[in-house]
């Protein structure tokens, strides 16, 4: 079988016009594992409200950081997938769970190449289901439908893999070294509480205490979210002997007013404003490319907060992007596939 890579980011709007702004939250929003309520409900919902009110405002976020050579999580990502191809020996596509450069496409562009087995890599560290398993899920899908002579394998979850945290480890560590800050926070992307529930294979052993996080074999540790955000905090404050009470874990981003997990990003920025802490530095490890939510709600909004509040000085670390160590691990992964893929025949 002929083999290649797909990587599958989160996606972007065309443009920051509003219209095409609408159209990718449309998408996005819609999508019955990033809104999990009836069908009729999220109609309501995105379609009847935010999508009426939002749009607007998401194009005048996007503006603030939209680069000349286009969205900034895209061009990123484009130059990871270059990168990645020049370290393998087979075919690397790239493509976006929503937006124009859609699942899709990736995969009719790697069957045109004659690739028969696919290896998706879902850009996402920790397992989510309105990340990793609605990439996974719509891949299948299109797979039956379009490609049914293709097979589709996956690299899980790499929030505990040593190789990526000592890639982020080392990302934080280049920007910090000289950084005479007082607290670093780990933000990470919120998701709603019954995400977490819904993804807890363990009939219900998950009571959102916080405290089966950091249990050691617990069956539900696979597909939870909160765990693995708060293991990677771990690993990497270990890796780089991090004090405790000199660092701490976040969430960003809810929408609506169902509980989502905690603490927020925001009101945590607010706190330690208030509390007395006047350098602080924020990390992003749940995105490994930077985009809206690292580069206008973290870098521009946070610091905002936290100078409104009496902070002086607010270090935004990027995410990994195209490091050059990022590729060479992803690269690494998929020349491992090929070894063990071969090794079979």
């Amino acid at each position: 079988m002929s083999k290649g890579v797909l990587l599958v980011n989160l996606g972007s709007p065309d443009s920051t016009n509003p219209k095409d702004v609408k159209k990718y939250l449309g998408e996005f929003l819609m999508d019955p594992r990033v809104i999990d309520v009836p069908l009729w409900a999220r109609i309501l919902l995105v379609k009847g409200i935010i999508l009426n009110t939002r749009p607007k405002k998401s194009a005048a976020a996007y503006k603030k950081i939209w680069w000349d050579e286009g969205s900034p999580l895209i061009v990123l990502s484009e130059r990871l997938q270059k990168k990645v191809s020049d370290r393998t020996s087979i075919p690397v596509g790239l493509a976006m769970r929503y937006g124009s450069l859609n699942i899709k496409k990736g995969l009719q562009e790697l069957h045109d190449q004659g690739v028969t087995e696919v290896l998706i890599i879902p850009l996402y560290p920790q397992f989510a289901m309105a990340t990793t398993e609605t990439i996974l899920v719509l891949a299948e899908e299109l797979r039956k439908e379009f490609f049914p002579n293709m097979q589709i394998t996956d690299i899980p979850a790499f929030y505990n893999k040593q190789e990526y945290i000592e890639v982020l480890s080392n990302s934080i560590a280049e920007k910090i070294k000289d950084l005479d800050y007082e607290h670093l926070l780990f933000s990470y992307h919120g998701v709603p509480e019954r995400h977490i529930r819904k993804s807890d294979i363990s009939n219900g052993n998950c009571k959102m205490d916080g405290k089966c996080c950091f249990k050691k074999g617990s069956v539900q540790h696979e597909f939870c979210y909160r765990h693995q955000c708060e293991i990677t905090t771990v690993q990497v404050a270990k890796k780089l002997g991090l004090k405790n009470g000199t660092y701490s874990t976040s969430f960003q981003s809810r929408l609506g007013f169902d509980p989502w997990l905690q603490p927020y990003t925001d009101r945590t920025i607010e706190r330690m404003g208030k509390e007395g802490i006047k350098k602080m530095a924020i990390v992003t490890p749940a995105f490994v490319s930077d985009c809206l939510e690292t580069l206008e709600e973290i870098a521009m909004e946070g610091e905002e907060i936290f100078h409104e509040v009496g902070g002086k000085e607010f270090t935004t670390i990027p995410c990994i992007n195209d490091r050059d160590d990022w590729a060479d691990v992803l690269a690494n992964w998929v020349n491992d596939w090929i070894s063990v893929k071969t090794a079979k025949v």
